[in-house]
């Protein structure tokens, strides 16, 4: 089995399993969370945002947040984790960063190729002009791809992106009752 289907399939248990090692081991101050809680926050929306801009498999999405980057649910997952690494301390934050990259690299990379297939001509133009991860400073646009929508809050929740926010809220939540100190 190659590394992006390995990738692929432990994904989602493997953060589930790291996630909840790190709740029951970190211990934030008042300062690691006014740090980390904004941050991750930040990727809630983001992933918010994209989650009711995209139709799978239905249309290439490049509105909302995809007019900034190609991958902003993945974006948005990086920042929650960002965010969350800061509130146990600086160093953890090496580990989402290998983390992004050994399965979400590869995931990326997967995706694309799908998306390449359902969208050539489409995917062609839109992948020259906004980057893969790293957003774009201005929103690309190009309404030539028939491609725009609004925000829609029904895709929102169809995405159960919600639970996301819930799940934020209650990790939150947990560490400031896990809080020592204020330093």
């Amino acid at each position: 089995m190659n590394w992006s289907l390995l990738a692929k399939r432990y994904r989602v248990p493997l953060g589930f399993l790291l996630g909840g090692l790190y709740l029951a081991l970190v211990r934030p101050t008042l300062r690691s969370l006014m740090l980390g809680v904004p941050i991750a926050l930040a990727g809630v929306l983001v992933r918010a945002w994209a989650s009711g801009h995209i139709m799978k498999n239905d249309r290439l999405a490049t509105s909302g947040p995809y007019a900034f980057t190609r991958n902003p649910l993945y974006v948005g997952s990086f920042l929650i984790a960002v965010g969350f690494a800061l509130v146990a301390h600086w160093s953890v934050v090496l580990g989402v960063f290998a983390f992004f990259l050994m399965i979400y690299a590869p995931t990326i990379a997967r995706e694309r190729a799908n998306i390449e297939n359902r969208f050539p001509v489409a995917y062609e133009q839109y992948s020259a002009n906004v980057p893969a991860f790293i957003p774009r400073l201005t929103p690309w646009r190009n309404d030539a791809l028939g491609t725009s929508t609004n925000f829609s809050p029904s895709l929102y929740v169809k995405h159960g992106e919600w639970k996301a926010a819930l799940a934020f809220v209650v990790a939150t939540l947990w560490l400031v009752f896990r809080m020592r100190g204020t330093a």
